[in-house]
């Protein structure tokens, strides 16, 4: 009777730990990209008192800088989650747009966007077509028998034609 009871408590423990590992399987795991706010927050950030060197003193360098203007800085924070093999999808982002004033160098304007402010863009992912078409290796090799000589034909001095040809 021991036996069967040893076996049975054997067999709920099997069953526990494979319940576990497939309940660890399926939860997320999270990570964090970009500006991680540990002091102060970009949106401390005050129009008209902080200046360029005030903002990297207290957020440090931004992620990036406006591509026409480098008079706006972005700080980006986002945080994606994956679970198991699948494809990651980001849960949360946060993008601080810091405009400076040319001259003075005060912020001028503090916009805070989100993951709900995005926008999806499309991709096109087709090609330009090309005049011709694609020959294989093989089309290539044999396409060339039987057209011209090998020997260079100083008489007609156009490349590409063939000796007593039309």
């Amino acid at each position: 009777m021991e036996m069967r009871f040893n076996m049975a408590r054997r067999l709920a423990y099997a069953f526990l730990a494979a319940s576990m590992l497939g309940a660890a399987a399926c939860s997320p795991i999270t990570s964090h990209h970009g500006f991680q706010a540990i002091d102060a927050s970009p949106k401390e950030v005050t129009v008209g008192v902080d200046t360029k060197s005030t903002v990297r003193t207290k957020l440090g360098s931004p992620s990036a800088t406006s591509t026409f203007d480098p008079n706006i800085w972005f700080y980006v924070d986002s945080t994606k989650a994956r679970v198991a093999f699948r494809k990651p999808t980001t849960t949360t982002r946060d993008v601080t747009a810091i405009q400076f004033n040319k001259d003075t160098e005060m912020v001028e304007q503090v916009n805070n966007y989100s993951l709900k402010d995005g926008r999806v863009i499309a991709f096109n992912g087709r090609e330009t077509p090309t005049r011709g078409r694609e020959l294989t290796v093989l089309e290539q090799i044999l396409g060339t028998v039987g057209r011209g000589s090998l020997l260079p034909n100083d008489s007609e001095g156009a490349p590409g034609n063939r000796p007593n040809g039309p």
